[in-house]
């Protein structure tokens, strides 16, 4: 399974924050991958949400002329499902694993191009949308699932808004970084500084005032989805230096720090380009 950056979940990060903890070797129970929506680069589609949808909090992708657009991975994983329920429920149906409790799951398919056990990466097709099983129109019927129970959907760190009609325009496996600092640190994180490393990627301080914390990411712009080395730092003065290294397929860190009104020195590296800054950002 290609391997996913593990994401700080809000309230996992106000504590480590709070506690003065590096978020680095931890992966939270409830985080979750940055999931895409499943077409390709560009395509522009209507995500429905309705009460009364069974299941709760699914999601249904329109568009008009939707029958046999290729259907994408809303992000890399394993399928465990490849299923046909014929003229009736999900009709042609397929269920990807994710790891740490996550799957999504794509029904009402024209085809499926997969297999139970197949390894998929982010924006690899899966099928394409139809209108089989017990459905009035084509359409993508769409599921987030987290320990067995329908999630809220989010697309790219953008909650999806219920209950309505909300279009979102697809960045899957547009070559760019999946992934934001703002998801990796964790809710109620915003940028305040960031260096580029000669654009083999960037590295983000960002700032939660909820706790006084401080997080460092570090965002690769090459190799994405390969993993490589990358590195990410977090010095508050007075305080030890904690460091997320390693092979890493899309970013490292996030590197997690309370730190109040107290100086702090970041940075990182992507290959051999790096930045390191001096004590600075003390209000």
């Amino acid at each position: 399974m290609l391997r996913l950056r593990r994401l700080a979940a809000g309230a996992a990060a106000a504590l480590l924050g709070a506690l003065g903890v590096v978020a680095t070797g931890q992966t939270p129970a409830s985080a979750a991958p940055n999931f895409q929506v499943p077409f390709a680069c560009g395509v522009t589609v209507t995500a429905a949400t309705f009460s009364g949808h069974s299941p709760a909090n699914s999601v249904d992708f329109q568009k008009s002329g939707i029958t046999g657009m290729p259907v994408l991975a809303s992000s890399g994983g394993t399928i465990t499902r490849v299923g046909n329920t014929g003229s009736t429920s999900y009709g042609r149906w397929i269920e990807i694993d994710h790891g740490s409790g996550w799957r999504t799951r794509y029904a009402h398919l024209s085809s499926q191009a997969v297999s139970v056990g197949q390894t998929v990466r982010l924006g690899t097709k899966i099928g394409a949308a139809g209108s089989t099983g017990g459905v009035t129109g084509p359409h993508l019927h769409y599921e987030q699932r987290y320990n067995g129970s329908v999630v809220k959907a989010r697309l790219n760190g953008v909650a999806v808004p219920y209950y309505g009609h909300t279009n979102f325009t697809s960045k899957n496996n547009c070559g760019g970084n999946p992934y934001s600092p703002e998801a990796a640190c964790g809710s109620g994180f915003s940028v305040i500084d960031s260096a580029g490393l000669s654009g083999a990627g960037t590295v983000y301080l960002l700032y939660k005032s909820a706790t006084a914390s401080n997080c460092v990411v570090t965002m690769k712009a090459t190799s994405l989805g390969t993993p490589s080395p990358v590195s990410a730092f977090l010095e508050v003065q007075g305080g030890t230096r904690a460091t997320d290294s390693g092979n890493f397929s899309y970013y490292a860190g996030p590197v997690i720090k309370a730190a109040g009104s107290t100086c702090v020195k970041w940075g990182g590296s992507v290959g051999s380009n790096s930045y390191t800054s001096p004590f600075e950002h003390c209000d």
